[in-house]
């Protein structure tokens, strides 16, 4: 969700609108829980590529479609003008048109359903379905309906779960045809680090969001507040996802994560001593990376120690 204040104007043509008109810096929400449901999978069952392939493009096409409703309420709603700091405001400052886009944004949900249900078809379970209908709905519900979630404290919550969460649910279960508590414990990070994605942007537009009438979760615990839960949620993740080593005894390659930590460091002192939203957008940018290092390293991770299990067995 981008709001601002005044700024620059940056106006971009062709291919870049476009990709920015898909704030690129979220679609990591859509494709690390797909990685990482389906490498802890592994380890119980074969791997089923075209399952993954079709879980990954449904998943993609679902945040993107967010994304689009996004842009589409928030223009609609006067929340966003050619002056707005990051990557929404395209249909004021980019001349897209807000019918297109919110028919671009249904039909791509239409392609997602349709992925949806070739995955129930091939697992033979339509309850995932159900639960990928529910997060669609979340999604549209973020920005659209009179009262979006967006606008409210749950923001954060809300995407963490269902994206970090159900995605990852789902995505272990159509590889291995079950849910364990391990996938649950493993995931719980990943959760925490997507909602803190969507706390980040609400750091970054706690002004502008305030002047607006929101009440997001960093307007409702203050700047200081909200920065201090961003920290605590990255300390928290890598404690966690370290702690599994020694209760369930997961792999030790786990700790590769720590290789990301550097990055979730920048993103916490990149918003240090800020309140001017243009000077956040660095910030911005090493929370997405943050998560996508800590996701991938974790996907990574299991899938050496199932190789070194095979080797062994060998």
């Amino acid at each position: 969700m981008a709001h601002g204040t005044k700024s620059a104007i940056v106006r971009h043509s062709g291919f870049h609108k476009w990709w920015m008109l898909l704030r690129p810096h979220t679609l990591v929400a859509s494709f690390v829980p797909v990685f990482l449901g389906t490498t802890v999978a592994m380890s119980y069952e074969s791997f089923h590529f075209t399952r993954f392939l079709v879980m990954l493009i449904s998943c993609f096409l679902i945040q993107t479609s967010a994304n689009l409703f996004n842009e589409y309420y928030d223009f609609k709603k006067g929340q966003d003008d050619e002056h707005t700091v990051g990557n929404g405001g395209a249909i004021v400052r980019n001349g897209m048109k807000p019918g297109f886009i919110l028919f671009l944004a249904i039909f791509l949900y239409v392609l997602a359903i349709l992925g949806g249900i070739y995955l129930c078809m091939d697992v033979n379970n339509w309850w995932i379905g159900l639960l990928g209908i529910i997060s669609m709905v979340v999604g549209y519900l973020y920005t659209g309906g009179p009262y979006p979630i967006a606008y409210t404290p749950f923001g954060e919550i809300m995407a963490g779960f269902f994206m970090g969460g159900i995605i990852t649910f789902i995505s272990f279960y159509i590889q291995a045809g079950f849910i364990s508590s391990f996938i649950v414990y493993v995931s719980i990070p990943v959760m925490v680090l997507v909602g803190n994605l969507l706390l980040a942007n609400s750091i970054r537009d706690l002004e502008p969001d305030k002047a607006n009438g929101r009440l997001t979760l960093a307007i409702l615990l203050g700047r200081k507040g909200a920065l201090i839960l961003f920290t605590s949620a990255f300390i928290f993740a890598y404690v966690w996802e370290i702690a599994l080593i020694f209760t369930v005894e997961a792999t030790p390659w786990i700790l590769i994560i720590l290789l990301s930590a550097p990055e979730a460091i920048k993103a916490v002192r990149r918003f240090i001593g800020k309140s001017v939203p243009i000077t956040m957008v660095p910030a911005m940018k090493a929370t997405s990376k943050a998560l996508t290092f800590f996701g991938i390293l974790l996907a990574i991770a299991f899938l050496i120690s199932l190789l070194s299990a095979n080797m062994v067995d060998f």
